[in-house]
């Protein structure tokens, strides 16, 4: 695969020299980027004058232009100072995932007794102050000491840039192993860590190599200081293992193979505390911590997941590359991967995903019970979800399409089913949070306790026996008025659940933009909806979808026929825990007086906890002697 190397660094480094040793050893062409400065900013430079970002500009562009069209042969080596982050942003435009970093450093004192050395360049060594007040010093970049003879230099970048990967994988179950195969594609060198367990687990990394052509060049190993020392420095290394302490072991069984400016990924479900915690405690040690939350299944993260990752950001934008080019792309070919914003926000918005994705299959839960009440089959229920995606289309719509029209010895699958429903721990957390935020997600918490009433089975069997089933022999519902009470309760979910982001984001500080948030939901994730595009732009202008001027005229259209399945499935004794907290949710939001009030007096007088007045337009708090 071809690459572009930058040989980077302030004037006087040796970038030139280093660049055409290395563009012997791996015989590629060397541009020097001072050839492709204009006219103008040699003059400027050799008048004694340093160049500023607008002098820059178009010089940055022309090198990124060379780099492209070079990367259509066979790659090449430039030297360019590239002293400031923007620049390098522009150097590597469109490229980010071709382009191998070189950073050439040393003292001042060093570098200015090599210019005063230097013939016939137009850089005069009175700038050279400027260049190191300018520099920025690159986190991503292979980083070589100039007082190593070049020979060496050229030695330590061949070790590092062609034989060592420039990404590890650790834990090969099925998410990790799609990633793994995810990277490969993208032509990445990875490295891929499982254990070894005598009798269990045993050559599992070097068995998924030979499975598959595309991991021809990824290096196998079961012995974790081979694995850590097979990566380039800095090392990034992304974590697929269950939540919980194992993270915590994990991390410890590698921190004595790291070193600083390191990169360690969590790439599993953990709790967003949990997160922050293992970044503070890792940042003591010099290593750098990211939650990342990844969404998609076994299918979206071998061909495309939805990232959200959460962290230092000068230490994302080492992995930006990796992470962007192996997530899914949006209908406008952009990555469902960005920035989320600090400590645990990453993870804290995959869980909140979640969350709404336990709502989302509760809604189809319930529609197939309706449905199913009304007399019809699982096909033809399918063919009724059928037409259901010109206007409500979703990823769960669809595999629920699937679901039903699977048979099995001439019968359904679904009906040999058996209706208890697991989880793993997210829609748990994300109904604490909610009320540890004061936030009223109260479509996650039914959804939530809508799985935990279905795994009383037994007690559920003997309760049918004891109560009476309203059910009418026919139930009069038009499929128009359910698809209209799904899409409502839809409306509901998705307002609680961004809801909820942006009250998380005011009290950590996290400034997440619940925009970009949908965005990245749009493609490789379990939620992924014709509805979730829909609120892109209205996310721009406010947190609260419910009141925005288009979704508020959809409810008012929506709400009758939600009404009526309710009260319908209400009266024939069908639950819809969900479909109905929905519109209890609504009508308790979009009261201007409601009976709170009866509540406040209660506390007042039983616990003397005052209340406020409607006729005391100052807003003080009162108490009666009652």
């Amino acid at each position: 695969m071809a690459n572009v190397f930058y040989i980077m660094g302030v004037s006087g480094v040796g970038k030139s020299t280093i660049g055409k040793l290395l563009s012997k050893a791996l015989e590629i062409p060397f541009f020097d980027g001072d050839d492709y400065h204009p006219e103008a900013n040699v003059k400027k430079m050799s008048d004694g004058e340093p160049l500023n970002d607008d002098d820059r500009w178009g010089w940055l562009q022309a090198l990124n232009q060379l780099a492209k069209t070079q990367l259509n042969a066979t790659g090449c080596i430039i030297a360019c100072s590239a002293l400031k982050k923007d620049y390098r942003n522009i150097l590597s435009k469109d490229i980010a995932k071709d382009v191998k970093w070189i950073h050439l450093s040393g003292t001042f004192e060093l570098i200015s007794e090599r210019l005063q050395n230097r013939k016939d360049h137009f850089m005069p060594p009175a700038l050279l102050k400027s260049q190191f007040d300018t520099l920025e010093t690159p986190l991503e970049a292979l980083e070589l000491n100039i007082q190593l003879p070049p020979k060496t230099i050229i030695s330590k970048i061949m070790d590092t840039l062609k034989n060592k990967s420039e990404f590890g994988l650790f834990g090969l179950g099925v998410m990790g192993k799609s990633l793994c195969r995810n990277l490969a594609q993208n032509g990445f060198k990875i490295s891929m860590y499982n254990r070894h367990v005598e009798g269990t687990e045993e050559n599992v990394a070097i068995n998924f190599k030979n499975e598959h052509n595309e991991l021809a060049s990824a290096l196998p190993f079961d012995n974790l200081k081979s694995f850590v020392n097979s990566l380039q420095q800095p090392r990034k290394i992304m974590l697929m293992v269950n939540a919980g302490p194992i993270v915590d072991a994990v991390i410890e069984d590698l921190i004595p193979f790291l070193s600083e400016g390191d990169v360690i990924i969590d790439g599993g479900n953990s709790h967003y505390k949990k997160t922050k915690a293992r970044h503070d405690y890792l940042k003591s040690k010099g290593i750098n911590f990211i939650g990342v939350g990844v969404s998609g299944g076994e299918e979206g993260a071998l061909k495309g997941p939805s990232i959200m990752p959460g962290g230092n950001m000068d230490a994302y934008k080492q992995v930006q590359a990796f992470l962007e080019a192996i997530a899914a792309k949006d209908k406008n070919d952009l990555p469902c991967c960005a920035y989320i914003g600090k400590d645990g926000s990453g993870h804290f918005v995959k869980m909140v995903h979640n969350g709404i994705e336990y709502v989302e299959m509760q809604l189809l839960a319930e529609v197939f019970g309706i449905l199913k009440s009304m007399g019809h089959n699982p096909d033809e229920i399918a063919s009724i979800l059928e037409t259901w995606k010109a206007s409500a289309n979703s990823y769960l719509l669809e595999i629920t399409i699937d679901i039903l029209r699977k048979k099995e010895n001439n019968d359904w699958l679904i009906n040999k089913i058996v209706d208890k429903a697991g989880n793993k721990g997210t829609g748990n957390w994300t109904t604490i949070a909610t009320a540890e935020l004061g936030m009223p997600s109260t479509m996650i918490a039914s959804s939530l306790f809508a799985r935990y009433t279905s795994f009383y089975k037994a007690e559920r069997v003997a309760a049918s026996k004891l109560f009476k089933n309203d059910t009418q022999n026919e139930i009069d519902l038009e499929l128009d008025a359910i698809l209209n009470a799904y899409q409502f309760a839809r409306i509901i979910n998705h307002h609680q659940g961004f809801k909820l982001i942006s009250q998380a984001s005011n009290t950590y500080d996290w400034s997440l933009n619940l925009s970009t948030i949908a965005s990245i939901w749009t493609n490789g994730c379990i939620i992924k909806s014709d509805l979730m595009e829909e609120l892109i732009p209205i996310l721009k202008d406010t947190d609260t979808l419910i009141t925005n001027k288009s979704i508020a005229n959809h409810i008012n259209h929506l709400k009758p026929s939600a009404s009526k399945v309710i009260s319908v499935c209400i009266l024939n004794s069908i639950p819809i825990s969900c479909l109905s907290e929905s519109i209890n949710f609504f009508n308790g939001y979009s009261v201007a007086n409601s009976t709170a009030s009866i509540i406040q007096a209660q506390r007042d007088y039983f616990g003397a906890h005052t209340y406020q007045r409607t006729d005391d337009a100052s807003g003080g708090f009162h108490h009666t002697e009652w």
